[in-house]
């Protein structure tokens, strides 16, 4: 039987059943590989997930970007894909990563700060579970979206394609206001949607039906995963997009967003800033053999 040393331990955890693995390296001296990442996050040989979190203090991150924030935050959610690339942050994932905080007591105030790759984010308890402040966010080409209602173009079959507004919350978003004829659940997202112009860096695409006034529905195909029951950047980039359309950019909006995992609820801030509210969830914890996993 392998050593507690031998072993890897973990969390797992979701938010409106985007899922994650949490990885506790609270001393900062056990990295995360790509290939390690994508072999815990694979659904069949690994434990299974949209995402790895490492959980590692803000001055032991690799990046000296992330470094620069520890004096306003203490732990860094270092995120990566199911495929094991790099993300800036995850909407979910910071409320998922706040839980295990506040459970194991690194942190134990009502309202704390939390490193990403897209800056430093406030986090606060709320009656969902955790209220996440996202912003500043911006649109990808405002000229054109100001000119034309959308900057870009996505391709989901041979059809016709959609148009489609960029919105950059520190990841990239691209959202499609679907017309009325087009079912949402009928969509197929089993291949990535063909996103024109193409992103250097690619996109998560957001196909989003408006239910009634600040009320939207969604799905999504994010980046490196594939379709997910929620994606919470998705979620604020879809309630930003229908007020742009709408032209309503109202301070102090909300909006609930329906994902297939659950409910979120989208607040618009002064001064560009969005906040997402909904739950999170803890739901076990284990070990995994070092030997079956990739450096």
């Amino acid at each position: 039987m392998a050593g507690m040393a031998d072993r890897l331990t973990f969390t797992k955890g979701h938010g409106t059943e985007n899922d994650f693995v949490l990885v506790p390296d609270l001393d900062g001296a056990l990295g995360l590989s790509a290939a390690r990442a994508a072999a815990l996050a694979d659904r069949r040989a690994g434990i299974g997930g949209d995402g790895v979190i490492r959980v590692v203090p803000t001055d032991a991150a690799d990046e000296p970007d992330v470094r620069a924030q520890a004096p306003r935050a203490r732990w860094f959610m270092d995120y990566r894909n199911a495929d094991g690339s790099l993300s800036e942050m995850c909407g979910n994932g910071t409320r998922v990563f706040a839980a295990f905080l506040r459970r194991e007591g690194l942190e134990t105030a009502d309202a704390f700060a939390i490193a990403t790759r897209a800056g430093v984010k406030q986090v606060r308890v709320d009656v969902d579970g955790f209220a996440v402040g996202l912003g500043p966010w911006r649109l990808g080409d405002p000229a054109t979206a100001d000119r034309d209602g959308f900057d870009a173009l996505v391709h989901l079959d041979d059809g016709d394609p959609f148009s489609a507004l960029s919105v950059d919350l520190g990841n990239p978003h691209t959202v499609v206001a679907l017309p009325e004829q087009v079912e949402l659940e009928a969509l197929d997202l089993t291949a990535a949607p063909v996103v024109r112009p193409d992103p250097p860096h690619g996109t998560n695409v957001e196909l989003v039906r408006p239910m009634g006034p600040g009320h939207v529905a969604m799905r999504v195909h994010e980046r490196g995963v594939g379709e997910t029951r929620s994606c919470g950047t998705g979620a604020c980039a879809a309630a930003i997009a229908t007020s742009f359309w709408a032209g309503s950019l109202d301070t102090g909006a909300t909006w609930l967003v329906d994902v297939p995992g659950g409910r979120l609820t989208v607040r618009l801030l002064p001064d560009r800033g969005v906040e997402l509210a909904g739950p999170a969830v803890l739901v076990a914890d284990g070990a995994v053999d070092l030997s079956v996993l990739p450096a």
